[in-house]
């Protein structure tokens, strides 16, 4: 059924577990999403990411093909927007019906950052809905590791007080991944994840989880972590299945990729100590 992210959230953080937010970009990887978190009778967030996808879906779509399959599965499901950047469009996304959504403002100066935050609080508790921001910068893994890279580790110090300023439901912190493929080695800040999820009550977020490490994320869902967001290795799964198949039909092709984009669910399942 569609519900908020709040309970799922707290229940994880207070358990050791990290929930997984796979951004659907279609409806078959919408539904295959789902279809894995019926199998394992589990909550699942999903995600639409507007600026990134929005050649595939409209947010209108997006949320029409999300609520369909929130509200008819068997389990929990919250429909969030990925990495709103726009008052506008969050605004639309609650209109549409997503029960979670995030303000992006990460490459704002901090004050800036309070304030587009806020203001998406105020808006998105009014009716009912759950709001997730970022504060320092995670950055690309293209340019991770390089003199290049924009990534901005968290502070301590500024997590708590930005918490305390916004009243945000959930936190995005930067704690050393990055966001699509790497070309260096992603290096976890475990020190630094552990003195964020002291300093603060509210689940903490991990952006960039794909190809960080099992070991790594498995210990990031131990240690504070709260909702791992995944993308990347979902496609790259879905575009090796079909790459290796001998198969010529198209729909032969869809119901492969299909099935990868499932097993990279379930992998995730499993390493971040959801499945008991």
């Amino acid at each position: 059924m569609l519900v908020t992210s709040k309970e799922m959230l707290e229940r994880a953080k207070s358990e050791g577990y990290a929930l997984i937010a796979p951004d659907y970009y279609d409806n078959n990887s919408c539904r295959a999403f789902v279809h894995v978190a019926e199998e394992f009778n589990l909550p699942l967030i999903l995600s639409f990411a507007p600026e990134s996808h929005y050649c595939l879906l409209s947010l209108e779509e997006a949320a029409l093909i999300g609520r369909y399959y929130a509200e008819s599965a068997k389990v929990d499901v919250a429909l969030h927007l990925d990495h709103g950047t726009k008052f506008e469009t969050i605004k639309k996304a609650i209109a549409y019906g997503f029960t979670s959504v995030m303000i992006d403002a990460s490459n704002c100066d901090f004050e800036e950052n309070v304030r587009r935050t806020k203001e998406v609080v105020d808006y998105a508790h009014a009716r009912g809905i759950e709001v997730e921001a970022e504060i320092g910068h995670v950055g690309s893994g293209e340019t991770y590791g390089t003199e290049d890279d924009d990534s901005i580790y968290t502070e301590v110090e500024t997590a708590k007080k930005f918490v305390e300023l916004t009243g945000v439901d959930s936190l995005a912190i930067s704690i050393g991944t990055a966001h699509g493929q790497y070309k260096g080695t992603p290096v976890i800040n475990f020190e630094r994840l552990q003195q964020i999820r002291n300093a603060v009550d509210v689940p903490l977020v991990l952006h960039g989880g794909s190809s960080s490490g099992d070991e790594n994320l498995a210990r990031c869902a131990r240690e504070g972590i709260s909702k791992i967001n995944v993308f990347t290795d979902i496609v790259t799964a879905a575009l090796e299945a079909v790459k290796n198949s001998d198969s010529k039909d198209w729909f032969e092709l869809l119901k492969i990729s299909d099935e990868a984009v499932k097993d990279v669910l379930r992998h995730y399942y499993h390493i971040c100590n959801c499945v008991k």
